[in-house]
């Protein structure tokens, strides 16, 4: 780790969520539900601020309870269903660098991880903090497949053909390669790949494996909703 390097979370959470309405300000634990991931990202002692981006108020005046900054509101452009996360990453990180400092990395928490620990974090971030300085790539977290894609199939016409080819198809499940899917749950991302803008995973992405499932959940619906609630630990 560089004496240079600083690191700033970003936590998204636009207020106009449809499956799921409210949800970043929904009480979970008797805690609004972005105030999980504020709480998990401060404390896990490696970032130097959270900031919040948001177009709603309500969802900046929990934020700030919890200690995060929300210098502003999103920007009605950057707020819509179509808004991708690494415009909204652009946006916040040229404020920062513009009003505060220079950072090495960008630490995207989505508010819909609620469980996601801070020693996840923290560990995701030495993991980035680990590569060469000067050629980082993103880590980003990931959680075994619940279905190996092998076992999936796209339909044409009446018939059913597997997305992998039929040999992987006909192979015992524990002669498979391991699968992962990605969670939502951490992205660390290098300050230039944002600047660069595009898709936040490429070539050289470093995973950072999960295998606390719940840790990997992703609240989007209302069965999610309901099964966070049953995992919160009294």
């Amino acid at each position: 780790m560089a004496d240079a390097d600083k690191l700033l979370a970003v936590v998204p959470a636009r207020g106009g969520s449809k499956r799921l309405p409210r949800k970043n300000v929904l009480l979970l634990g008797g805690r609004p539900l972005i105030a999980w991931t504020i709480e998990a990202a401060r404390a896990s002692g490696v970032l130097d601020d959270v900031l919040v981006s948001t177009d709603d108020e309500e969802i900046a005046d929990a934020a700030r309870q919890c200690g995060a900054q929300v210098p502003w509101l999103r920007p009605a452009a950057l707020a819509t269903d179509t808004a991708s996360s690494a415009a909204v990453l652009q946006h916040a990180l040229a404020w920062y660098e513009a009003e505060r400092s220079s950072v090495s990395g960008i630490v995207l928490l989505q508010p819909t991880s609620p469980f996601r620990g801070s020693a996840s974090i923290r560990a995701a971030v030495e993991s980035f903090l680990a590569q060469p300085e000067g050629d980082r790539h993103a880590v980003v977290s990931v959680s075994p497949a619940a279905q190996h894609p092998a076992w999936s199939f796209r339909l044409e016409s009446a018939t059913m053909q597997p997305f992998l080819g039929w040999e992987l198809l006909e192979r015992r499940s524990q002669d498979l390669p391991p699968a992962y899917t990605l969670n939502g749950a951490i992205y660390v991302v290098p300050t230039q790949t944002i600047r660069d803008g595009g898709s936040l995973i490429r070539p050289g992405t470093r995973p950072f494996v999960m295998t606390d499932l719940r840790e990997a959940l992703d609240i989007d619906t209302d069965d999610d909703w309901r099964m966070a609630q049953q995992m919160v630990v009294p």
